[in-house]
């Protein structure tokens, strides 16, 4: 597996005095929703992998139930304990900075996704363009509605960069639009039930609306059992690719565009750690492309639904391959 001198040291945080096998840090920000336990799992299988190669030895895995200063204190205790590498979903985009910047002086390889930090002292952050996400659906429902309607606006929790950057993207559309009301507006966590019973009481005061955006898809999924739940006509929506979600959607035969964030960002960030230990070239920041799942092929996606938890996320398909050739993308 050999030992990666300084001068190879390709990567930030990377000091070349590491070797294989190593031990691997996830630093989870909560394990209760089902889209975090199938990243997770995606971590544990490509570990696996990873050891079957000799290259790594062990992952640790903490959990902050939602507290970042908790998830700060996981951080530390991972220093502490000299691991190799950290992967992180931040729960807030400035808190761990000082802590994070710590474990990088360390030498240890720190990959972040998802959530993102506001600190390039990392290795490597991957993630999809939020921003891009919320533009694209903002503009595909501006379309189907033509440009004019009243809409309500679904939003993950405030304060985490994932959800405040997908608002963000679609500013420029909506404001573009002026046809376009919003009603109101919404922050959940990711579940079905929070969304539901809050879209539930935006009905009561909102007997007209003709679309909804929303930012994520447990948000969808609650959205449309609220409409449903009040008899309510159904209406163009925006979501991702949560099962129950892309069931709704065909089983109503609903006007609706969806994208993903990959479940497997987690497995890819176990490997572009290791990538960055062994010496190699990795970059600042790894774009992944967003897919689109429309009524062309939204039947592929459910034809696997019975792998995936019946609250959980359809996502992609991924091998070690596919991460080689992002961390290789220009």
């Amino acid at each position: 597996m050999g030992f990666v001198s300084e001068a190879d040291a390709a990567a930030k945080c990377i000091k070349g005095d590491r070797k294989a096998p190593y031990t691997l840090g996830w630093a989870n920000i909560y394990s209760v929703p089902t889209w975090m336990k199938q990243t997770e799992g995606t971590i544990a299988a490509e570990v696996e992998e990873l050891k079957k190669q000799g290259l790594v030895d062990k992952l640790v895995i903490t959990d902050a139930q939602g507290d970042a200063n908790v998830q700060i204190q996981q951080i530390q205790s991972m220093i502490d304990a000299d691991v190799d590498a950290i992967l992180l979903i931040a729960g807030s985009s400035t808190a761990p900075a000082r802590v994070i910047a710590d474990a990088c002086a360390k030498g240890i390889a720190i990959i972040n996704f998802d959530s993102l930090v506001d600190t390039d002292q990392v290795t490597a952050k991957i993630n999809t363009d939020s921003n891009e996400w919320g533009d694209t659906a903002a503009k595909w429902l501006i379309n189907e509605l033509g440009g004019k309607g009243k809409i309500l606006v679904l939003n993950g929790p405030a304060g985490i960069s994932v959800s405040d950057d997908r608002r963000k993207g679609a500013n420029a559309a909506l404001a573009a639009n002026p046809g376009i009301e919003i009603l109101a507006e919404t922050n959940t966590a990711y579940n079905v039930a929070p969304a539901q019973e809050a879209v539930t009481s935006l009905l009561f005061a909102h007997p007209e609306i003709d679309g909804i955006l929303s930012l994520g898809g447990a948000l969808s999924a609650g959205a449309i059992l609220a409409m449903d739940k009040q008899g309510r006509p159904m209406v163009p929506i925006t979501g991702e690719n949560a099962r129950q979600f892309l069931e709704l959607w065909k089983d109503k035969s609903l006007k609706s565009w969806a994208t993903m964030q990959p479940n497997w960002l987690g497995g890819f960030a176990a490997y572009t750690a290791v990538q960055a230990l062994e010496g190699k070239d990795v970059p600042a920041f790894v774009k992944v492309p967003l897919p689109v799942i429309d009524n062309s092929n939204i039947d592929g996606y459910l034809a696997r639904a019975k792998d995936f938890p019946a609250d959980g996320y359809i996502f992609s398909p991924y091998d070690e391959k596919l991460f080689g050739e992002l961390l290789a993308a220009k």
